[in-house]
Parts: structure tokens; sequence; C-alpha cells
């Protein structure tokens, strides 16, 4: 064994990446990227010595098994290295062109405007997390510019080689190819990919090869940026109409998840591993509330649908995020605790019942202390808020988790290392550090990032522009829209159009802080439909009128102290048939543990899309008015006796929605979710079971449930 001699490895390198990193290509096995480690000779065949000792070791050989080279680094790292790995998402924004937030991130401590570093540049918080605290997983947030993303990868991936045993970093990211990105809980949102609907737009289209479609275009595209780790599928079952994360899934179907978010893994991995979430279903917050705000911790299950829930799961993915909440009254024991700490949701139902052996991932942030704000989104130690940091990761780590997502340190991961030792013994300290730490490793091995973390910046910009990628999301946006309704389609084109102005709703943070304020405008984009349709400002004029609204903004169940309804209809609504006690409640901030919000009143921010449309149609006479509705969830469709035509879409663009109108694509989506009669019927539900409203009926008597759309001819 020998290393190689640089002018050698100068004559056998295919190319220079640019970024101070190297290809070297052999014949008979995989090409190795590399910057600081030696390419050493093992008879007729090349390895990376990523530890810089000379000599191959048995993580660095390729032949062996991912889980023979894991488990050799594994012994070979200290608690300290051990306790980096399962630190997953430092996370990171990469400064460009566009208006982003960079405050608290420095370059050689000065601000990213004063600096003079390059956007791809490391800033200084990242460099101490990978060098001082050994972290191995980022999460790559708001960023710009495919070139920029490559970049900033090769040379994290560079500084990683370089320290000790070369562990490269596997860069993650949340979705990024929504038309609608859900920002609010996906930090990697939106961005330089080619645009697809929500996974709910996708789930309108009832076929898995759109899925597969999707998630193929996804992984070449995730690949070229060098992430090798995906925060998703969301395998929920939407089993609450109410809930804000809805669009993130595919649906309340539990046969229909089961199917998508299994294609969406197998078409991923290998290469780019899936963390499917989130354990054991979080679609079931009592009242639709959300888990990441502390008034939504508890996800109840009063039809006692645990198992649909959990069966939704494709767990071939590598790993696998249990949700914030707290699965009230499922432990037998009576414990009620975030189901990142229950022993029973992790060990005794995923590890043990359903067999599952890979990486259990915390949500983000579920360590730090709770503050007593229930609009808070820090601190969601949901159960064990009397408990120290280091003791709740003791607590999750013997509830069988495996690495903690968010702001989690080493430092703090070291100091359940202490407990755990001075519990069950230096031996089982290790033991357990040790088993975590080889599943995470295997992982990083098998997407090759051990052999060649780096990629070529210009073929991030070719990739990231592929018409071909891009033609296949419009095609997927057309597909997804459902028409409801239809007396008016399609019109020809040339015809004239009235388009009325909108009250814009504000927009909203999921505390309920106002980031945008309303105005005045249109929610279709009038460019678009002025390449189909003449646009004229009085309605007597026009040959249709074309109304553009969005879902009701109906709260997040919390407001001036008091739990609150969450609406899905457009008039104002009081909660009379609401639980008149709450199945969960109690916190430590909380004076009383009901937390029922019967008879509480609530209007809409976005009250004036029904009067829009009722107005209209009274404006345009027998002349027919067709409704756009861009929503994330189930809608109450007040508006539609006013309608002549209704197109829904789950995050689609405009020019979707005119090559709709126009006829120039028939429409084919069907309902992902049953839209509900009326309020009441949402009240009556149960957060845990799927399809289990009364469905509003139209005028047409046409049922607006699970599966119904028309086409040309009629029901699909």
């Amino acid at each position: 064994m020998r290393r190689i001699p640089a002018i050698l490895l100068i004559l056998l390198c295919s190319c220079s990446g640019g970024d101070g990193y190297r290809i070297f290509l052999q014949k008979n096995g995989p090409s190795l990227g590399y910057s600081s480690a030696d390419i050493i000779r093992h008879g007729p065949l090349f390895f990376k010595d990523l530890n810089h000792n000379g000599g191959l070791d048995p993580y660095e050989d390729w032949r062996l098994s991912p889980e023979e080279r894991a488990a050799d680094l594994a012994s070979q790292l200290p608690p300290e290295y051990l306790s980096g790995l399962m630190t997953n998402g430092h996370t990171v924004n990469v400064p460009g062109v566009s208006s982003m937030s960079v405050s608290g991130i420095t370059y050689n401590g000065k601000n990213y405007a004063e600096s003079g570093a390059e956007a791809s540049d490391i800033c200084d918080q990242l460099r101490e997390a990978l060098v001082n605290f050994d972290t191995r997983q980022v999460l790559l947030a708001h960023s710009d510019g495919p070139q920029t993303i490559a970049r900033w990868n090769n040379k994290v991936q560079a500084l990683c080689e370089s320290l000790p045993f070369g562990i490269p970093s596997c860069n993650s990211t949340d979705p990024r190819n929504e038309i609608k990105a859900t920002d609010e809980y996906n930090a990697g949102s939106g961005g330089v990919c080619s645009q697809w609907p929500t996974p709910l737009g996708l789930a309108a289209t009832f076929d898995t090869t759109v899925v597969e479609s999707f998630a193929a275009t996804v992984r070449r595209e995730y690949l070229a940026l060098g992430f090798h780790t995906a925060l998703s599928p969301q395998a929920d079952l939407a089993t609450d109409p109410r809930w804000r994360r809805v669009p993130g899934t595919f649906g309340e179907n539990p046969e229909m998840v089961k199917a998508m978010s299994s294609v969406y893994v197998h078409a991923m991995q290998p290469g780019v591993n899936c963390i499917i979430k989130h354990w054991p279903g979080g679609g079931t917050g009592e009242g639709g509330r959300d888990a990441h705000l502390s008034i939504g911790k508890y996800g109840v299950f009063p039809g006692g649908r645990l198992k649909t829930h959990m069966d939704a799961f494709c767990l071939d993915a590598s790993g696998v995020m249990p949700y914030y909440t707290v699965s009230y009254g499922q432990d037998p024991s009576g414990e009620n605790v975030g189901n990142s700490y229950s022993s029973y949701i992790i060990d005794t139902l995923l590890r043990k019942q359903y067999g599952y052996n890979g990486i259990v991932c915390t949500d983000w942030g579920i360590t730090p202390d709770y503050n007593g704000d229930p609009l808070t989104t820090a601190g969601k130690c949901y159960g064990v808020e009397s408990l120290t940091v280091g003791e709740r990761i003791l607590k999750a780590l013997e509830a069988g988790v495996d690495e903690f997502g968010g702001s989690v340190k080493a430092s703090q991961i070291m100091e359940a290392w202490q407990l755990w030792r001075a519990r069950y013994g230096e031996a089982s300290a290790r033991e357990r550090w040790e088993r975590s730490a080889r599943k995470i490793l295997e992982s990083m091995i098998r997407t090759g990032l051990f052999e060649n973390p780096y990629v070529d910046p210009a073929n991030a910009e070719d990739v990231l522009s592929d018409p071909e990628a891009a033609a296949k999301g419009e095609e997927a946006q057309r597909r997804s829209i459902v028409m409801l309704k239809n007396h008016a389609l399609p019109v020809p084109e040339g015809a004239k159009v009235y388009v009325p102005l909108r009250q814009v709703p504000g927009v909203y943070s999921m505390t309920g802080r106002l980031k945008k304020a309303p105005y005045v405008g249109y929610s279709v984009d009038t460019a678009v439909v002025s390449r189909h349709y003449t646009i004229v400002s009085d309605p007597s004029e026009a040959d249709f009128a074309l109304v553009a609204i969005t879902e009701p903004e109906g709260g997040i169940g919390y407001k001036d102290g008091q739990y609150m309804p969450i609406s899905l209809q457009y008039s104002p609504y009081t909660a009379s048939h609401a639980r008149e006690v709450s199945i969960a409640g109690g916190d430590p901030a909380e004076n009383s543990p009901n937390r029922s919000y019967r008879s509480r009143h609530i209007e809409v921010e976005n009250a004036t899309d029904l009067a829009l449309v009722r107005d209209t149609k009274a404006s345009m006479g027998e002349k027919p008015v067709v409704v756009l509705l861009s929503a994330t969830r189930p809608v109450v469709m007040e508006f539609e006796p006013w309608a002549d035509a209704v197109l829904v879409a789950f995050g689609v663009r405009s020019k979707a929605f005119l090559e709709i109108v126009s006829g120039e694509f028939e429409p084919a989506g069907r309902l992902p979710m049953q839209f509900p009669a009326d309020m009441d019927t949402v009240e009556q539900q149960c957060e845990d079971v799927s399809q289990d409203m009364e469905c509003w009926k139209d005028a047409d008597g046409n049922i607006y449930d699970f599966g119904f759309g028309l086409n040309w001819k009629g029901k699909i």
C-alpha cells in the first residue's frame, strides 16, 4: 500500500473542481473527490486516506458494506465526536442577491456586508459547529443560485475533509419545489428548483407515477446541489381538515398516503436519504391546532385510529421524525410526553412492533426550556418541562432517539453521556452512543459521500435550469387542478374578461403575527390572463368574469389569551357544537386543563372573498362567473351558488389555471380530501379519523367528497 505521488495524481485526475478539490477516476471503483486527503493504492485499487494515517482503515474501504465501515469508524470516535454526529440541522442561510435575513451570521467576525466574503463562504457559526462541535449534518435554509449552493457545499466538504477522521458533511434540505412554499415549517422551502404543486396537489392527481416523477426530479436536483438528506416526505394523515400542515401531506386517505409516500422514498433512495415525518402521525391536533406552538401540543385519538396513522408510513426511509405532539392517552402506562420522549411511541411501537431499525431524528427544537408563552415557537419540551436539557436528551435516548434536530450541541449531548454513564455504566454509554452513530454513518456511506462529496457548480446550474424538469412540474400543476363545477368552461381565447380587484388578506406567521399587511390587488397574474383574453374594467362589456380567491384565513386556534375555533368558512362562525370539555389539556403556564372554545366567535381575515364572488355574479347577470380557488386545505364552499364554474388547486401558478380555463388542457384532478358541508360537521368529526364528514352538496347535486372531480364530459 502506498501514497500516489502528486504529479501522478495530476495525470490521472479527470479535472479540477475549481473549489480546491480534484476528481480521481479509476476503472474498477468509484471516482474519488478529494482536497486534502491523500489517495492511497491497495493493489490495483485506490482509496481516500481520510484520517491521514497512511493506511487503509476499514471505514475507508469502499469494498466493504456500509455496516462494516460504519462500525469501524464509530468504534474509533471519542464520545465528543459521537455526540457531534448525533446533532442534526445546524441551520445556515447562504446570503445572495435577494433580500434575506443573515442577521447574527458573521464572517471573520464581521457581518456579511462588511466582511468582503463571498456568498459561498463558510460563516463563523458553521465553522465553529464543524470544527469545535463536530457537527456533520447541516440544514441549508434560504439560499440564492445553484452555483452558490454548490460552491458552498464544496467549501464545507473541504473543511470537513481536513479535520480528524475526514467525515464529510451530510447536508440536508426541507422541501424546495413547491409553488406556495410552506416556509413557516420548512426552513429551506422555496428556491431555485423546479416548481411543482404541494404534496396535497400531487395527491389530487391520484397518480403515483406523478409522485415518482416528482421525486426522481427532486433527487437529481438535490444531488446536483450537494444535498444528501431530504427532510421529507410528510406521511401524516390529514385527518383534521383545519391543520395548518395539511398542504405538506398526501391527504387523508390511508391507502393513498402510504402508496405515494412509498413511491417518493423509493425514488429518492439511495443517493438522497429520506427522513419521513411525523411519527406516529401529527395530523391529530385537538381542534386542528398545530404543535409548533404549545396551544397544539396534544394529539388526540377520539376514534381510536392510532394504528391507521402508523400504518401509512413507509418505513424503508433512512430516518423517521416523530412529531412534537403528546399522543394523548395512548401510552398504557399513562405517561403523556412528547413523542420523541416516549418509550412507548418510539421503542415499543416504532422499534419493536413495526421493526424499524433506521435513524430516529427528533423534530427541531424539542430540548430548550419552555418560557410560558403559548405562542412561542421555542421550547417544545412537551411533558418534560421540569427536566434539565441534559435530562431531556437522556430520556429521548432511552426512548430510542438517535439524533436531535435543531440547535442541540454536542456539549449538551455529552451532559446526557455523563448522566447515562452514572446510571448505566461506562460500557453501556459507549454501546448506546455507538449504536446511534453507526446508523447515522451507514446512511452517509450509502450515499457515496465518503468517496466523493463534491459537486460541479456548472452542472448544478445546468440541472437546475433543465427545461424538461420545468415542463414536468408544469404538467403536474395542470393535472392537479380540480374542477368542481362547470357551466362555463372552457372559454375560447380572445373573449373579454372582467377580473375584479380583491381585498388581499394579510400574511401571518404561525404565531399569528402580521408579516405582510393586507392590500387591494389581484390573486391571479393579469399578465397571464392577458395572453388568453382581453381584460375589461366594465362587467357589462365582459363575456365572463374571472374571480381568484383563497381559502378562509381562519386563525391558529388562539387569540388574546383564549382558545378559539379555527374556521374553514368565510362567514362569521360561532362554535356552538364544539366540545364542552377538551379531550386533552393542562400546561405548566395554564390555569385550567380545559382547552374548549365552545360558543366562541371568529371572523376570518378574508370574509370579503365571499362577497366578491356574490357581487361579481350580481354585476355579470346571466354571464358566467369562473372562480379560481387557491387552497391549502378543505374549504366550506359558501360561494359556490354564485359561481358558474369552480376550479380549485393546491399550489399552482396562474398559467396552469388559465390553461384549463381556455381549454388548452382538460381538467383531471380530484379532491384529495373531503370538503365539508359546514363547520358543524368539522366540529363533530374525529381528529384521527379519515373521511368522516358530511360533504358540501352543490347546486347540481354533486357532493364534494374525497375523489370527486369533473372533466369536460362530467364526473371523473
